[in-house]
């Protein structure tokens, strides 16, 4: 520590001097700086040589080792002056390989890292005593690892998000232990707790107690078995004496025993906090005085290889004639909004990738027309939201996620009639008379709990006060869409040929969708017709489904992807394509890196999906993709018009923006999922010019920091008499592979093939 704070005073003081002698407020100083501040002056190395260095930063800061073209590189160690270090292996200025990082507090972390965080297999130590040895994802625990506490507990298993998650055992210090099921770090599914009196207790598990079906069992033979509650109302079962049959069974035990004495002493320990991540500090930018400017202000960039947003934040942007043009144009706005479109033709080369400035397409307002008053589909929309709010509102018992065959019975529909002076279940209305159906009510509404939606909040989002929107033209199968005005629902018109398919599959779907919780399908809520009374018996179906782009991400780019190449291009022209035109196969230019553990888990999902929608007989599917460039949050979110009509904005090459913020957040956290919210990287790929038509184009190394979405989407196409026919007229004229109508096996390889190409691994 002594020998930590004479370096912290001499290069605070290195600091004063060489701050003053740059801003023109040069006093007398000791030798002893004078000599340090010699050191500064240092021969020059040419661009890329990797060489031996001692700095004493401007900020008070201190590094020893390798060097390259302002940056460690190499081996070498850094001290903050906060008491945190870093010793280890460094990539232009970023921790990248093996390395120790230790806190004030007497923490440490030992083991891999990667970009900045903590990443790959490494052991933490906190200050506290406890130990964690194991995988680690971008500063989390994530993947298998042992942490022993320090009051003398244990779980060895899977984490995930630095919380226990799927299989694992946990054994306290008096050697009680637990083996099973962990959800969010909490004892959840199924699972035994072995006492050391030899007492057991075996079966479901919710919030850390015994719930659901279970069987409590003595060293002496007696049992108890049934549902088991915290709440005495909700529980039953049988206690078993010993010696006794199943048939001797009486109630003379009470459950709740095990909840006040048994459980009392089995507490899990809690997760521990991190206020500062290796990924959060910042390395005082180097500049010797031969190589910078006298008039330039030092910078500082995170270990990830970020330039701090906070902090000199003029001085980390070179301003750009467009730039200044933004300002002249911007003079009449806020302060804020002056500054942000100021920034918004700025442009700072990452050191972590070297890509050239991307371009993306305009952001525009919200997608669709909204539907009022005068409308052509005014009625229509006020019978669905009549509908929805009859079907979602009736009262009923509450579901239960084991359904019963009979509640899948395509014939399980309900037909209601509303007369605009309102009858005894419905109320009076402005519309016309209609008919409302429902198909199979109880399995949607079980679907929604198994999705977690809320009932409320579903009504209010088709049904309040605020209008739906029609999007401005329908898709390629003739079907419309709508978009509730909150964006979390799409509501889209359905075939009767459609309808058929649903219904047939909807057992299997139900039973996919509850086995796998991160499913890449797209979420289904509900499937309703209406039918205008009237001469014409006029008949709408429609489905309603979750809206994957419902987000405060600006998707600036998105797409739907088969795999196929015959039409797969978008046919709008480059001067109208914005950030709500979505683009294909052969318009993408781009390979999307995910982490290694997300990468494992999307190829396990993907197959599991696509083998159950080719077991179904299912073709015609696509993945549809999001991107938001986190780049471009950070000058100006809503792109503003650009100097060529406002076809394309110029995206500013920044680095990873706010991403300590979001992994910090546990509510940022909570909403990244498989394909949802998913912090990532896109690479740029170039395709040949050779005449030969190249699905998947050549990576260029040009790497991009996203929030990507995807999910699989129009599930509900099967291989009938029209798509084999289909197949057959096509295959006469173009290649049999290219085309999108193949057989469901084929297609299914075909997909997987492809989107396995599209999507790798973040290395």
């Amino acid at each position: 520590m002594k020998a930590w704070e004479a370096t912290v005073r001499k290069t605070q003081a290195v600091a004063k001097k060489r701050a003053n002698t740059i801003f023109g407020t040069y006093a007398a100083a000791p030798n002893v700086e004078e000599e340090m501040i010699e050191d500064y002056e240092e021969e020059e190395h040419p661009s890329g040589e990797v060489y031996q260095a001692e700095r004493f930063l401007p900020n008070g800061d201190y590094y020893t080792g390798y060097w390259a073209d302002n940056f460690p590189h190499g081996t070498g160690k850094y001290w903050w002056t906060d008491g945190c270090m870093y010793v280890g292996e460094w990539f232009r200025g970023k921790t990248m390989g093996k390395g120790t990082f230790s806190w004030p507090s007497g923490a440490m972390y030992e083991g891999n890292f990667k970009s900045g965080f903590m990443d790959g297999e490494g052991t933490y130590s906190s200050s506290n005593g406890d130990t964690y040895r194991g995988s680690w994802m971008m500063n989390f625990k994530h993947g298998r690892g042992i942490k022993e506490y320090a009051n003398g507990d244990c779980y060895e298993g899977e984490w995930c998000r630095g919380l226990q998650e799927g299989q694992g055992k946990y054994q306290w210090k008096n050697g009680n232990y637990y083996v099973g099921e962990w959800k969010n770090g909490i004892i959840c599914g199924k699972g035994k707790l072995c006492w050391t009196n030899g007492n057991v207790y075996e079966g479901n598990w919710e919030d850390g107690l015994p719930k659901g079906n279970g069987t409590f069992k003595w060293p002496d033979g007696s049992l108890y078995s049934g549902n088991w509650s915290k709440d005495p109302k909700d529980q039953n079962g049988t206690y078993y004496p010993a010696g006794s049959t199943l048939l001797d069974g009486n109630l003379e035990w009470d459950p709740q025993e095990v909840y006040n004495v048994d459980l009392k002493d089995c507490k899990v320990c809690p997760s521990e906090k991190v206020s500062i991540l290796p990924s959060n500090k910042k390395l005082a930018m180097w500049r010797s005085t031969k190589a910078s400017d006298s008039s330039t202000r030092p910078r500082r960039m995170s270990v990830d290889g970020r330039i701090d947003a906070g902090i000199d934040k003029e001085f980390a942007r070179i301003p750009t004639p467009d730039a200044a043009a933004g300002r002249h144009s911007s003079a009449g706005t806020s302060d804020r909004n002056g500054m942000d479109e100021s920034f918004a033709g700025l442009q700072i080369e990452d050191v972590s990738t070297r890509g050239s400035p991307i371009r993306i397409p305009k952001v525009v307002k919200k997608q669709g027309e909204t539907i009022s008053k005068g409308h052509k589909n005014y009625e229509l929309m006020l019978n669905l939201q009549l509908g929805i709010r009859h079907s979602v509102g009736k009262p009923g018992p509450p579901p239960s996620l084991d359904l019963k065959p009979s509640a899948f019975d395509p014939k399980e529909k309900y037909w209601t009639r509303f007369p605009p002076e309102g009858s005894k279940n419905t109320p009076p209305h402005p519309s016309c008379e209609f008919r409302w159906k429902d198909y199979c009510p109880k399995v949607f509404r079980t679907l929604r709990l198994l999705f977690k939606v809320d009932p409320a909040d579903y009504m209010l989002s088709i049904c309040g006060n605020d209008a739906l929107r029609e999007l401005c033209s329908p898709g390629k199968s003739g079907s419309f869409f709508y978009l509730t005005n909150d964006d979390r629902y799409m509501i889209k018109t359905m075939k009767k040929a459609e309808v058929k398919v649903l219904l047939r599959m909807l057992n299997a779907y139900y039973n996919h969708v509850r086995a796998f919780e991160n499913t890449l399908v797209i979420k289904y809520f509900g499937l309703h017709c209406v039918r205008l009374n009237g001469p014409a018996q006029k008949k709408v179906r429609f489905i309603i489904m979750g809206n994957l782009f419902c987000t405060d991400y600006t998707i600036h780019r998105r797409y739907d992807l088969k795999g196929s190449t015959f039409g797969r291009i978008t046919d709008k022209p480059e001067s109208e394509i914005d950030a709500n035109t979505t683009l294909k196969d052969l318009d993408l230019d781009f390979i999307f890196r995910l982490q290694k553990n997300w990468f494992q888990e999307f190829r396990r999902q993907v197959d599991r999906d696509c083998e159950f929608l080719e077991q179904e007989r299912i073709m015609d599917y696509s993945l549809l993709v999001g991107l938001h460039f986190r780049e471009a949050t950070n000058s100006c979110d809503h792109t503003p018009p650009a100097d060529n009509g406002g076809a394309e904005e110029s995206l500013p090459r920044l680095s990873r923006a706010d991403m300590d913020q979001l992994l910090l957040d546990p509510a940022g956290w909570a909403s990244i999922r498989l394909g949802v919210n998913m912090p990532a990287k896109v690479e740029r790929t170039e395709r040949k010019n050779d005449g030969e038509i190249q699905l998947v184009g050549e990576p260029t190394g040009e790497y991009y920091d996203v929030i990507i979405f995807f999910s699989i989407i129009d599930i509900l196409q099967d291989y009938d008499i029209s798509k084999k026919l289909e197949h057959a007229y096509k295959s006469i004229q173009y290649d049999p592979t290219s085309i999108s109508a193949v057989d469901p096996k084929q297609y299914s390889r075909r997909f997987r093939d492809y989107i396995f190409k599209v999507f790798a691994e973040d290395i």
